[in-house]
């Protein structure tokens, strides 16, 4: 197997790097995590505009998008309190940093409520290069930094509500 499952339970969840075609074996550990996995599946994916895609409301959504990557030292670490990210690459290279949140000791500014989004100085504890059909799930303990190219990345980052709806 390419990657795998790291974690211990939902709660206290790591975050999750494997590939397309093993998406079956996550679906069960989050109620939104079927329908975000069976977007992600879609025939017609890599047509997509950008643009946001509603998946079931706000609990689970999809951005496509398409930007230039940057250098490690040009980001940050992010984390989210209120969803977790399910990233997958569809043309190019993201190489994803990733520690965990209860290890990073350098924030940069107060948790912003509506972005859901606070940023860490600190550096990344692993460097996840994910490639056309692999995907990374990031959940709230999670710091992580993406868009770590030297060229463009087309991806989608599907968002899953933390709790139930």
């Amino acid at each position: 197997m390419l990657a795998g499952l790291v974690h211990t339970n939902y709660k206290e969840m790591l975050m999750i790097y494997d590939i397309l075609e093993n998406t079956d074996r996550y679906a069960a550990l989050h109620d939104g995590f079927g329908k975000a996995f069976a977007f992600l599946r879609r025939s017609d994916l890599l047509e997509l505009a950008v643009d946001k895609y509603a998946i079931d409301g706000d609990r689970v959504f999809a951005m496509v998008a398409r930007d230039q990557g940057r250098s490690k030292d040009e980001g940050l670490l992010e984390v989210h309190e209120k969803y977790i990210d399910i990233q997958m690459v569809l043309s190019g290279i993201d190489e994803m940093g990733w520690k965990p949140k209860s290890h990073c000791l350098k924030p940069t500014g107060p948790y912003d409520h509506d972005g859901d989004i606070r940023f860490y100085a600190d550096p990344p504890a692993a460097w996840l290069p994910v490639e056309l059909g692999m995907f990374a799930v990031f959940f709230p303990e999670d710091a992580h930094l993406p868009l770590i190219s030297s060229g463009l990345i087309h991806k989608v980052v599907v968002k899953v509500a933390v709790g139930k709806g």
